[in-house]
């Protein structure tokens, strides 16, 4: 017995040194710059992956006056497939209300009514050029999220704290434009502990547009910003499933619409077996 233990200890003496560093990292919290970091190289592959995918994008866009009443909204619905840049939308339907004189008149299919108008003009606008990155992996504009490798080069990170949200243990993850003279995205990040992958990101302008630009050109974006929610499939792919934003808009002195946006990503196949796949259920 006595061999046994002479022998033992130096066993576990060596196997306790090559275990140490693994025991002070896990020890060790994460930096925010050490958490996007890993983000980042998640984010990289999953943006490759989700291009194996096709899915269904459903869009509502409406304008209201400052009194609230609506003004023009429409619905349009997108079947989304991979490109080797990007993604292709095939438009599968569009409907929408406008008022017109004293009521309102629905309308479907495209060309839509009165598109020369304020606000079809506007809605138009959102729909087809802002909301329409064909250049995007995620059906969504690409420089919207401050995740990918490329992207985090231009803000940094702070860890705000940690906390749950929809099932997940996250770190929470303030982020700013690295310079603070640019008018960007400032917000905040929900990122999974376990697979540092989003759950949710908030945003806002990081700053007001400039007192020249709101008074010389009467232009301002008050409460411009917007909010992604991810979820994570059966297969382990990360994708963002709704997007949402409401701000208000005053342009060139005679320009005054509350503007809401509503995305919805859904219907994901494998673009190659077809193969359906699902939320995963909440951890």
């Amino acid at each position: 017995m006595r061999a046994m233990k002479l022998v033992s200890f130096p066993m576990c003496a060596a196997l306790a040194l090559l275990l140490w560093p693994a025991f002070i990292a896990a020890q060790t919290p994460l930096t925010a710059d050490e958490i996007m970091q890993k983000v980042a190289v998640n984010q990289d592959r999953a943006e490759k992956l989700r291009t194996e995918y096709i899915y269904e994008q459903k869009v509502r866009v409406a304008s209201r006056k400052t009194n609230g009443k609506l003004a023009r909204t429409e619905t349009t619905v997108y079947s989304v497939a991979p490109t080797p840049t990007g993604v292709e939308k095939q438009l599968k339907s569009i409907e929408g209300r406008y008022w017109h004189k004293d009521s309102f008149i629905d309308f479907h299919g495209e060309p839509g009514p009165d598109v020369d108008t304020l606000d079809g003009d506007l809605v138009h606008d959102i729909l087809h050029e802002e909301l329409g990155d064909d250049k995007s992996k995620n059906g969504l504009g690409h420089d919207l999220f401050p995740l990918t490798s490329s992207e985090q080069q231009k803000y940094r990170f702070t860890l705000a704290g940690t906390g749950t949200a929809a099932g997940h243990n996250v770190y929470r993850i303030s982020f700013a434009p690295a310079d603070r003279n640019e008018i960007t995205w400032a917000g905040e990040a929900l990122i999974d502990q376990a697979e540092f992958q989003p759950v949710s990101v908030n945003t806002k302008l990081s700053r007001k547009l400039p007192l020249l630009v709101r008074t010389m050109l009467g232009t301002d974006l008050p409460g411009l910003g917007f909010n992604v929610e991810y979820r994570r499939f059966d297969d382990g792919v990360w994708f963002p499933v709704s997007f949402g934003t409401e701000f208000r808009l005053r342009a060139v002195f005679f320009i005054n619409r509350n503007i809401t946006i509503s995305l919805e990503n859904t219907g994901f196949k494998h673009a190659k077996v077809e193969t359906s796949i699902q939320y995963a259920p909440p951890q």
